[in-house]
């Protein structure tokens, strides 16, 4: 058994650990109040704008004059990899990036091979992994520290290029992997593709074959889709970030609150051994006072 100074010691460690991760835990639910609050609000508003834009790029099909609803033969590829830029929120981090390399080494596995797929990084996690492991990829760095501050300019920056990349051809698909916040305790860690745009699937009438709405645009179709498609294109992406900034600090405060209840039942085992070792020792002086008293005695 250990002795009482490196029980102590170790207890002095716990305890100092524990207060860290009880710390973290607060600022994490502090900072998850203000996440959670901006993309509840922003999520109804942008999957309506989203399904509105499928909508109308479906019902208008061959007719419709963006470039973003055109789904073209994928040579060149992205993935926009969204993680945190701090670890310490559990699993968080390594589901993203499990999500990533699915698509890396799966649906475009065959861009990769020809040298055509490119990964786009939002917070230096995922590079930091990707950077290691795969020198058969482009890596876009520019972005890592988008996280220090989400406002809408600052994201429709990065939206903006991605579109222009994929209308200039420098991209034929863009995939985005980021975390759907649910609570504080569930994350849902999914891929979606950002370009093109997917489009729905026609409504089938009562004789069974598939209708078409029929819009009525206003001033005309190709001023309200040049306006509409990249505003709601910019929406989406900014909701990515809001969703996956939410789902950091709510793995991040479950994880501190596990850490926190493990170093508790570390204590109370390191107590109970310390509490051991402390009348092992009185034990043994007890023993050596009697026995020295006896050889006097005798």
């Amino acid at each position: 058994m250990a002795n009482l100074k490196e029980v102590r010691e170790r207890i002095t460690s716990v305890i100092s650990t524990q207060q860290i991760t009880k710390a973290m835990k607060m600022v994490s639910a502090a900072k998850l109040r203000k996440a959670q609050g901006s993309i509840q609000q922003l999520r109804p508003y942008s999957e309506k704008l989203n399904s509105m834009l499928s909508n109308i790029l479906s019902s208008l099909g061959s007719d419709a004059s963006t470039s973003f609803g055109q789904a073209r033969k994928v040579q060149k590829a992205c993935i926009v990899l969204v993680t945190s830029n701090r670890g310490l929120c559990g699993a968080f981090n390594t589901n993203l990036v499990k999500t990533a390399v699915q698509l890396v080494e799966g649906k475009y596995a065959a861009q990769r091979a020809a040298g055509e797929l490119s990964i786009l990084f939002i917070g230096k996690k995922g590079y930091d992994y990707f950077r290691r492991r795969y020198t058969d990829i482009h890596f876009v760095a520019d972005h890592l520290a988008l996280f220090d501050d989400l406002a809408f300019d600052n994201t429709a920056r990065v939206s903006n290029k991605l579109m222009k990349a994929f209308e200039s051809k420098q991209y034929d698909s863009i995939d985005i992997v980021y975390a759907q916040f649910r609570n504080a305790a569930m994350q849902n860690f999914v891929a979606e593709p950002f370009l093109p745009v997917a489009k729905m699937e026609p409504a089938a009438g009562a004789s069974g074959k598939k209708m078409r709405a029929d819009f009525l645009f206003e001033p005309d179709r190709e001023s309200l889709l040049e306006n509409l498609v990249p505003t709601i294109l910019q929406t989406q992406f900014h909701k990515t970030l809001l969703d996956t900034h939410a789902s950091e600090h709510g793995a991040r405060m479950t994880a501190m609150d596990k850490a926190s209840e493990n170093a508790e039942e570390l204590l109370k085992e390191l107590r109970i051994n310390y509490n051991k070792a402390r009348q092992e020792a009185i034990t043994k002086e007890l023993a050596e006072i009697v026995g020295g008293a006896a050889s006097l005695g005798g």
